[in-house]
């Protein structure tokens, strides 16, 4: 599957990272889940940025999982500087089938 991104909020449409710049990043990252389509399929959560600061990483080098890399760099042409998104991406473009939610 890859990425899918799902626009929340449209950013200026003019800034776009490029790879190895660093972005700053607030997230909040759900297990999927099929039986939550009324949720945008989230289940678990299992990690958040929120709270405790933004996440900030250069992108598109491998320093994250390759579903952020591709989703903030290519999906959909990219993000723009302001944009909000949900990017719903498959195993093998995150953790693999590694099981990650511990709580």
């Amino acid at each position: 599957m890859g990425v899918d991104k799902k626009i929340l909020k449209n950013g200026n449409g003019k800034d776009f990272a490029k790879a190895g710049d660093n972005v700053t990043i607030e997230y909040t990252g759900y297990l999927y889940d099929p039986n939550q389509y009324g949720n945008s399929y989230k289940g678990k959560q299992f990690d958040s940025s929120v709270g405790r600061g933004d996440f900030v990483t250069p992108i598109g080098m491998g320093r994250v999982i390759r579903g952020w890399d591709d989703g903030i760099l290519k999906a959909d042409g990219g993000m723009s500087l302001g944009e909000k998104a949900t990017l719903t991406i498959s195993s093998d473009y995150a953790y693999g089938d590694r099981y990650v939610y511990s709580k």
